[in-house]
């Protein structure tokens, strides 16, 4: 492997590393987490104390999906949302998995915000 590549590996689990240090879902606010592949995000939410998950979404379950990636993410955002307030979640922990707070990540968090779910 290239050695850019492996310092970037390394960078990425040491972020993943201390965020998983302090976030933590429980059954009032349970967990968001976040995996972005090169071509789809996919987001869950977590009850950590019952190790359960409550709703998932991805884009490729999506009905529409056309538009950019960020676009698709905000929209994923959103129908978690929706999920989340059907089951009557309010508030919730983000967890950003290691990934920068910006782009396809950023625009999930919108998006939940958006439904009505307070990060």
């Amino acid at each position: 492997m290239n050695t850019s590549i492996k310092l970037k590996r390394k960078q990425f689990i040491k972020r993943k590393l201390s965020v998983k240090k302090r976030v933590r879902g429980n059954a009032e606010r349970p967990r968001v987490s976040v995996y972005r592949s090169h071509k789809h995000i996919y987001a869950q939410i977590i009850d950590d104390e019952s190790m359960k998950t409550l709703a998932s979404v991805s884009d490729k379950n999506l009905k529409s999906t056309k538009g950019n990636p960020v676009e698709l993410a905000a929209m994923v955002g959103e129908e978690l949302g929706k999920l989340a307030k059907a089951k009557k979640i309010d508030k919730v922990v983000f967890d950003r998995s290691g990934y920068l707070y910006h782009g396809r990540v950023k625009a999930l968090a919108d998006g939940l915000r958006k439904a009505g779910l307070n990060l």
